[in-house]
């Protein structure tokens, strides 16, 4: 049997868990924080096969194992790796406080709606797009993933970030400061989590089901849903199709390029997803946050002409075009070469349909397209019924050829 003790963040360890234990296994703080059974060996875990290892050469003996984890060990912990390897019917879990629980409580704040992301051992970038479209995000940290690399990558966006460190310990220390201040410190290697607060959301409403937000009961939303000028807004019909082929989920970015409205961008920003929204006009910038805020939705929006402003933005997972004129080919060409995932175009000139194709191919993606055309149902006098026409759209996707058999990126 493997005992799996959780500790650190307050918590102790009993003695009687420990008595008869043949192997304990542990970090050194932990190991150095409790006495060891007579004859107990210790491992001090650091690559994790070694340990792992020496656990399964004790079980084969039949002698007891104690793992020794910080919080919670079956919350992004060594508990699903010992399961894996030995089966859970083969656990004995007693858990601590998670830092997670932890760092909430000392912040005053409730996280049965929050967003958890580890980034120990991880890309950031995902634990970044979820503190962007998230008001409550907790973000476990790690070596070269911390407090300073994470302000650094939210730059000036308008969050308050809680940094926890050495929670349970002596010198517990729970800072809050802005990005800026956090990508100006360093912080050690005490810090255990991070909390990312939207000050304005951040309390949020009584909850039935834990974890973030529901996705939206409907997508696609009908153009009256948004303001926008003369009827320049991505139709639904088309906003569909082009949501299913950028695939928005929390943790991408997406950009939205020539956004107009911000409709396709509010669509993804509404599905989960972390969104810039390019636009050059100062009304339409506007607009755009409107519409944003209208629908409680975060969206960055960038005042500028593409292609010569994306260089300065963050990867995108996905990229909407939804305008660009004569500029279109270098504007998709300058997508294709930065979006990790998909790259979806919208024309309504068929004339600029072969130049935004060879921008996809000529950058190596694997591109398709179709003309939608929709006619709506239209009432007239004398409760009868008419097709209205809409106008025609090409719509392009181009996917990297390998996204295919890998699926998307996280």
């Amino acid at each position: 049997m493997i005992t799996v003790v959780g500790a650190g963040t307050g918590g102790t360890v009993p003695e009687d868990l420990l008595a008869g234990a043949g192997l304990v296994v542990g970090g050194r703080r932990h190991l150095d924080a409790v006495r060891l059974p007579d004859g107990a060996e210790r491992v001090v875990l650091g690559p994790l096969a070694p340990a792992l290892d020496a656990v399964e050469e004790y079980l084969a003996k039949e002698r007891p194992v104690v793992v020794l984890a910080s919080g919670d060990p079956g919350f992004f912990g060594i508990v699903r790796v010992l399961a894996e390897r030995f089966g859970p019917e083969r656990l004995q879990v007693r858990p601590g406080v998670s830092s997670v629980a932890a760092a909430f409580a000392r912040a005053g704040l409730p996280w049965d709606d929050a967003v958890v992301a580890s980034a120990h051992g991880r890309d950031l970038r995902t634990a970044v797009n979820l503190c962007r479209s998230y008001p409550k995000v907790a973000v476990l940290t790690g070596p070269g993933a911390g407090p300073a690399e994470l302000g650094a990558a939210l730059g000036a966006h308008p969050r308050v970030l809680v940094v926890a460190s050495a929670l349970g310990a002596a010198d517990e220390r729970v800072e809050r400061v802005t990005p800026a201040e956090a990508a100006a410190r360093d912080w050690g290697p005490a810090v255990s989590v991070v909390l990312c607060l939207d000050g304005t959301r951040a309390p949020g409403p009584a909850r039935a089901v834990a974890g973030p937000s529901a996705r939206p009961a409907g997508w696609a939303l009908d153009e009256a849903e948004f303001g926008h000028r003369d009827s320049m807004i991505t139709k639904f019909e088309v906003r569909a199709l082009a949501l299913a082929r950028l695939g928005p989920r929390p943790g991408d970015l997406v950009w939205d390029v020539g956004a107009g409205s911000g409709s396709v961008a509010v669509e993804c920003a509404r599905l989960g997803a972390a969104v810039t929204a390019v636009e050059k006009t100062p009304d339409g910038v506007e607009r755009i946050r409107a519409n944003a805020a209208a629908h409680g939705v975060d969206v960055q929006v960038v005042h500028g002409d593409a292609p010569a402003v994306l260089s300065g933005l963050d990867e995108p997972d996905a990229v909407f075009v939804g305008g660009g004129g004569r500029d279109l080919p270098a504007v998709v060409a300058a997508c294709a070469r930065r979006a990790r995932r998909a790259v979806v175009v919208a024309l309504a000139a068929l004339d600029r349909v072969p130049a935004a194709r060879e921008a996809l191919t000529g950058a190596g993606w694997e591109c398709e397209g179709v003309l939608l055309q929709s006619s709506r149902l239209a009432q007239l006098p004398g409760e009868v019924t008419r097709l209205a026409a809409t106008n025609p759209v090409f719509l392009l996707w181009g996917v990297r050829p390998h996204t295919r058999t890998e699926g998307v990126a996280g």
